[in-house]
């Protein structure tokens, strides 16, 4: 069976839950915890779930700002795939096709072309615009 909205118990949940901007860390931890609440509740109801959704664009409104993550550099991302899967400035040369150019790369000497970028991608399975 499929269960209606209805505006009349949703008014009800806002007046009782008072949801707003978030705009400390204690405010965001009460949205959390009431969010987590609704979550794990068994049979949400359809103003339940509108509430739920209603507090996670807060929560992650108030992330964002607060605790934005930082964007990596094409060097960065090399230098974080190769750490990661432990392969060394050698074994990138053989991708690049040049041990001078790969630690000229490597060293942060050198920008990514977009050719070499294409061959990183393919070779570390990702999106060549990483390291673009």
């Amino acid at each position: 069976m499929t269960r209606t909205f209805n505006p009349e118990s949703y008014g009800k949940l806002l007046a009782e839950y008072r949801p707003k901007i978030i705009t400390t860390e204690e405010e965001n931890e009460q949205a959390i915890a009431l969010a987590q609440n609704l979550e794990h509740r068994p049979n949400r109801t359809p103003e339940e779930e509108r509430l739920l959704e209603l507090l996670v664009t807060l929560i992650e409104k108030f992330e964002d700002t607060h605790y934005p993550i930082p964007q990596g550099t094409p060097h960065s991302m090399l230098i974080h795939l190769m750490d990661a899967r432990d392969i060394t400035t050698e074994a990138l040369a053989e991708v690049i096709g040049s041990l001078e150019v790969a630690l000229q790369i490597v060293n942060g000497d050198r920008t990514i072309s977009k050719t070499q970028a294409e061959v990183l991608a393919d070779y570390f399975h990702v999106d060549a615009s990483l390291f673009t």
